[in-house]
């Protein structure tokens, strides 16, 4: 059942920022930080914690769980090194993921041919 929570709940988020990239005039960068945002303001009101552990990584996965990661990191920071925490918090929170996403993406141009040739 875990499964199929994480696939429709992922499927709903990514339905509705589809419907929201369709039926305003919002650039597509806009609504990532959107939903960055919302993500660490919904973990700062403690409702994201119950969606993750109900939805799993159909919660987590999307942008969403990137900001709600974002959140917890700043929040650990700030309760362990005061003010400056919120500087670095965010930045040892999510730099596995960042990482790795910058790694397979420079793998992933070494592999595919550019689709825009000059």
């Amino acid at each position: 059942m875990d499964y199929v929570n994480a696939f429709w709940v992922g499927g709903l988020i990514c339905a509705l920022v589809q419907i929201l990239m369709e039926k305003t005039k919002l650039m597509p960068g806009r609504i990532m930080v959107l939903l960055v945002c919302t993500g660490a303001v919904l973990g700062a009101v403690q409702l994201y914690g119950p969606f993750v552990e109900y939805a799993g990584a159909g919660a987590s996965v999307p942008l969403l769980g990137f900001g709600n990661v974002l959140w917890k990191g700043i929040q650990k920071a700030v309760d362990k090194d005061g003010f400056i925490g919120i500087f670095m918090g965010g930045f040892t929170s999510s730099a596995v993921g960042i990482c790795a996403a910058l790694v397979f993406g420079y793998l992933a141009s070494l592999v595919f041919d550019p689709k825009m040739k000059k």
